[in-house]
């Protein structure tokens, strides 16, 4: 799917951008915040974050796969976060593997068994930009004008 998005640039205009693989740009996104300690893997940990700290999340991530497609929980944990997301103007996509996503964000063993949720925070300093980050949360606000609230990403290849 290739959407036509716009970025503000700090004169005020308008730049047409594409988005052609959204998938690229999550995968880089992620690397980014996991190479300046912004990510945080897991559906427990993340709702942690988002309940002491929803002004600190920036973008989330929910991934499942056809082993956990039947898990009720894992579906009513799913939707409390959707909403959660949608009431904090929190950017959030899916992805429909969890193996791949795993792959990128884990370095621990209990992180490649629970990548069902991942967080991208925001610094502490407040001053930075990413510009994947920047496609991504456009992607979404594109996606949520064409009813899809939660639009589904495919990860590249390694």
């Amino acid at each position: 799917v290739t959407l036509k998005l716009l970025i503000r640039g700090q004169d005020a205009e308008r730049h047409a951008v594409r988005v052609t693989s959204p998938g690229k740009s999550l995968k880089e996104a992620l690397l980014c915040a996991q190479s300046e300690a912004r990510l945080t893997v897991g559906v427990y940990e993340s709702a942690k974050i988002m309940t002491d700290d929803p002004d600190s999340v920036s973008f989330c991530v929910l991934a499942t796969d056809e082993e956990f497609e039947c898990d009720i929980a894992l579906q009513i944990h799913f939707t409390l976060i959707q909403s959660f997301c949608f009431d904090n103007d929190i950017s959030i996509v899916r992805v429909s593997d969890m193996q791949r996503l795993a792959g990128i964000v884990g370095d621990k063993a209990e992180q490649l068994e629970d990548a069902h949720c991942v967080l991208i925070t925001n610094p502490a300093n407040g001053s930075w930009e990413d510009p994947a980050l920047e496609k991504l949360h456009l992607f979404c606000e594109e996606s949520r004008r064409l009813n899809d609230w939660v639009p589904e990403i495919s990860l590249p290849e390694r």
